[in-house]
């Protein structure tokens, strides 16, 4: 009975949403609910987040301010720091960070915390779906336990809980939080139902699957398979540079086999919230299990070396034209993880940038997506005079390819140039040799 009162107050979109974290994640998702219908309320332990939004004011690059303004206006969502507002709610979706420790092993203290402060207003006709990315088993011996620790609700009959991994993709317009397939998979076939239908409310194609521990594997799964293949690429290149053969012109070359060949290319290492961090969970969880995953240890092992093989070639380059990286001025252009977003998370250039000031470097940087950078133990701003800061650089890097960047005046106007994402693949003749690729 609880089930069917349920499902109808989701079909009906009559059910109180509430998203918990809102990031990257949660705030384009509780908009897509809220476009889909349904009243949400935004919990964020930010206070200043908070308030921007109720002020309607986006910190997200894939959330406009236009877009926002609409869902505040109309009423369908609001943003608070107060989590007993979930005494009214119907539907849960936790998206909390979950970040490595620097010893490598899962940090679960934002879900363990989410987890907690949604326990008190637990109650019956409650579902409840985690999206943050994590090791399996997490669902069902964190979240539940923390959930019915102090509460006699039997998960499947009273409440429902479920897990749903995250598909974000950061500046990407032609997969959205709405077209995205979304795997969901319930503590029991009651759980997948009930989260599959209040999810099909909002979102294009919902694909169930038989457990939470299933819907959590597959999230690492897609990433490991990335992280291993983007590995594997920078590895190809390390090889290539060895042999004076164009990495990138064996990796467009390989691409053109219409089967057989998914194309990957290099880069100064990984970053993001989800590749570098995602198999390290999984990885984790074997060790456990007296199991060690070999290929993402491996992986981890190539990728995380990226940004000292950078800064290595960046070296060797200004020792060729005789000069000592101890004191050059190197301006690093671009330094989000990805092109056409102002996110840091995990990015190289942030281990790129401390490796050139350790060696004595003076470091800039232009990202036109970034003005300011406060992070890492940095504190930095975006070079606004670019041309001059160009023609005053002994080296421009090229780390991150905005497609914002002037790339023809940079390769006029520059003295040497690392160009660690062929940025200047139809600007800069492949015999000039103050270019150098990765």
């Amino acid at each position: 009975m609880i089930k069917e009162e349920l499902m109808q107050l989701i079909q009906q979109r009559r059910a109180n949403v509430a998203v918990i974290g809102l990031g990257y994640v949660g705030l384009p998702l509780a908009l897509t609910f809220a476009k889909a219908g349904f009243y949400v309320v935004g919990v964020d332990s930010d206070e200043e987040k908070v308030e921007k939004l109720n002020n309607n004011e986006s910190y997200i690059t894939d959330v406009s301010n236009a877009e926002l303004r609409k869902h505040v206006d109309s009423g369908r969502f609001r943003a608070t720091t107060d989590y007993s507002v979930l005494a009214e709610i119907d539907a849960i979706s936790i998206s909390v960070p979950t970040p490595l420790r620097k010893t490598g092993d899962p940090d679960m203290s934002f879900i363990a915390l989410a987890s907690q402060q949604i326990a008190p207003y637990l109650h019956r006709g409650m579902v409840i779906v985690l999206e943050s990315s994590t090791y399996p088993g997490t669902t069902r011996e964190l979240v539940l336990s923390n959930l019915t620790e102090n509460s006699d609700l039997k998960v499947g009959e009273d409440f429902f809980l479920a897990f749903s991994p995250e598909r974000v993709d950061p500046g990407r317009k032609d997969y959205t939080t709405y077209n995205t397939p979304k795997v969901v998979g319930g503590i029991t076939k009651n759980c997948t139902e009930v989260a599959a239908a209040w999810y099909g409310q909002a979102l294009e194609t919902i694909v169930p699957v038989s457990t939470s521990e299933v819907a959590e594997m597959t999230k690492l799964l897609e990433n490991t398979f990335r992280m291993i293949n983007i590995s594997m690429i920078n590895e190809m290149a390390i090889m290539c540079d060895r042999m004076d053969i164009d990495v990138w012109e064996v990796v467009d070359a390989a691409a053109t086999k219409p089967f057989g060949f998914m194309k990957f290319t290099p880069g100064p290492g990984l970053g993001g919230h989800c590749i570098p961090v995602d198999p390290m969970y999984l990885s984790w969880k074997m060790k456990t299990l007296n199991y060690t995953a070999r290929f993402i240890d491996l992986a981890s092992q190539i990728d995380s070396n990226m940004s000292r093989y950078v800064v290595g070639k960046i070296q060797d380059t200004l020792n060729r034209f005789k000069k000592p990286l101890k004191g050059s001025t190197i301006l690093l252009m671009g330094i989000a993880y990805k092109p056409d977003i102002n996110d840091l998370r995990e990015s190289p250039a942030l281990d790129i940038i401390h490796l050139l000031l350790d060696k004595g470097a003076i470091v800039g940087y232009h990202d036109p997506f970034i003005p300011e950078l406060h992070a890492a133990g940095l504190n930095m701003a975006s070079e606004t005079e670019l041309v001059a800061a160009v023609e005053k650089a002994d080296m421009v890097a090229i780390i991150t390819n905005h497609s914002k960047v002037d790339y023809k005046m940079i390769y006029e106007k520059a003295q040497l140039i690392f160009d660690a994402r062929n940025a200047l693949k139809d600007i800069a003749p492949a015999e000039d040799i103050k270019v150098v690729k990765l």
